[in-house]
């Protein structure tokens, strides 16, 4: 009966998914009476029952389908799987079967979660009664925003050749960290999962390891398009919630390793501060950004942010990055004048630091693009203008400091920037405002308000090269 009902229903899915509910109904009773192989049917069922609620939430358009009563059978499916469990004598079998469940809540969780259309507020019984299964399934949500659980719970149910079955899976990770994010949203939820969200942040915040794990895993959600902007919002706020001030060794090495989901992380908070149609949202996004930029240790700091200006293709953004680039240097150089630490020259130089030949490269990497050419204009302008604002301050600290620190006095360095940067740069301003003289519809203002900052700072950075270089 069971095969029977699961090729009946993996038929209604691709054809009619308001087909599905009765089928679910129907598979929830089947699994309760099931006499033996409990695991093996069970495993092959929950891949169908997933396909149909996923078929409902990414192939049907809103109102077509009842959503709330698809979800309450496969809740009703949830339940019966427990009851199996409960049941089971074997340990071994009732282990594997905890674990399925453990990915079955999950899945639901992220796939509820996209297709919710209510107010949050709303959706609260039905996540409680989910969260109800995860201290059934020896889930914590220690466990699950660090992915520890998550690790456990797959490799004790996934194979290392069943890709397909990995397929249904898809979302396990979005589904962890929205179980904890509904659990900081509602403290019914958090009950329902018997656990306490306080705790959880507290350990989050004195932890650094543990935060940076956590920052990795909600990429997933911060980055999933199909996410309400009202749940990326409480998820904004959670991560406001456990910044941490743990000071980090930087000599320890086992950091380095997390380095690749943090970059993640920022590239997902980044789209949240470009694309977020609320301001509150874009200026918190702004807030968590920087904070998590400043929670990287020192001496991986500028190589982060040398990879987000270089695998970025918006030039506000990379704006952004060289202005906060400029923040960081400055805050060095006042605690060298504060330390009385100033040198002329740091060649011999070996500690992390901001102040160094590299933040020209960065100057270089916007005014003098790697494919050659000038940069586009006035597409890249909030990008050329941070960069030449950048260029002007180390011009001006370097020289009124007596140092040296990133090169930037050299004579050779002087030529490269003004032949190399400014000059190509003037020529094409210049083209571009005399294309525009004659014109005067809105397009060429503009264009005019864009450039006009520019063509100061350029000039203003042409006159400080030519005085140094005479």
């Amino acid at each position: 009966m069971l095969s029977v009902l699961c090729e009946a229903l993996d038929l209604q899915t691709t054809k009619a998914a308001t087909c599905a509910a009765p089928f679910l109904s129907g598979l929830s009773k089947v699994i309760r009476s099931i006499q033996r192989r409990h695991f093996e049917q069970i495993k092959v069922a929950v891949p169908v029952v997933l396909n149909a609620l996923k078929a409902v939430d990414f192939e049907t358009s809103e109102g077509d389908v009842n959503c709330d009563t698809l979800y309450a059978r496969a809740m009703d499916i949830a339940s019966s799987i427990q009851s199996v469990c409960v049941k089971l004598v074997d340990g071994k079998v009732q282990e594997k079967l905890h674990s399925l469940l453990g990915l079955y809540v999950l899945q639901i969780m992220a796939l509820f979660s996209v297709s919710m259309s209510h107010e949050v507020s709303s959706c609260l019984p039905f996540v409680s009664k989910l969260s109800s299964f995860l201290p059934f399934c020896g889930l914590s949500y220690a466990g699950l925003i660090t992915g520890f659980d998550i690790d456990k719970i797959s490799n004790n149910i996934i194979g290392e050749d069943e890709d397909d079955y990995t397929a249904c899976f898809s979302y396990i990770k979005h589904g962890a960290c929205l179980s904890v994010l509904w659990g900081f949203i509602s403290e019914e939820v958090a009950q329902a999962a018997d656990e306490k969200v306080n705790v959880l942040k507290d350990e989050l915040t004195s932890k650094q390891t543990e935060r940076w794990k956590a920052i990795g895993m909600f990429r997933h959600i911060l980055s999933f398009a199909a996410l309400s902007w009202k749940l990326k919002k409480h998820a904004i706020d959670f991560l406001l919630c456990i910044h941490g001030s743990e000071s980090f060794d930087d000599k320890q090495s086992d950091y380095i390793s997390y380095m690749p989901s943090l970059f993640a992380a920022l590239q997902a908070v980044q789209i949240i501060i470009m694309y977020a149609p609320d301001a509150t949202l874009r200026r918190n996004g702004f807030d968590l950004f920087k904070k998590l930029l400043a929670d990287i240790p020192y001496s991986q700091r500028f190589d982060m942010f040398r990879a987000l200006i270089m695998n970025s293709d918006s030039p506000s953004m990379v704006g952004l990055l060289l202005d906060l680039v400029k923040g960081e240097m400055h805050a060095e150089l006042c605690q060298k004048r504060a330390a009385g630490s100033l040198q002329v020259d740091t060649k011999a130089r070996s500690e992390p630091s901001f102040c160094t030949p590299s933040i020209l490269e960065l100057v270089e990497l916007v005014l003098r693009p790697p494919k050659g050419g000038p940069p586009v204009l006035p597409e890249q302008s909030d990008a050329v203008l941070s960069a030449l604002n950048l260029y002007r301050y180390v011009l001006i600290t370097e020289a009124t400091g007596n140092t040296n620190y990133t090169g930037v006095l050299l004579k050779s360095n002087l030529q490269k920037s003004y032949n190399e940067w400014l000059l190509p740069l003037r020529t094409l301003v210049t083209g571009i405002m005399s294309e525009n003289k004659t014109d005067y519809d809105e397009i060429t203002v503009d264009i005019e308000c864009a450039l006009n900052p520019v063509e100061l700072v350029l000039y203003r950075c042409i006159d400080l090269v030519e005085e140094k270089l005479r």
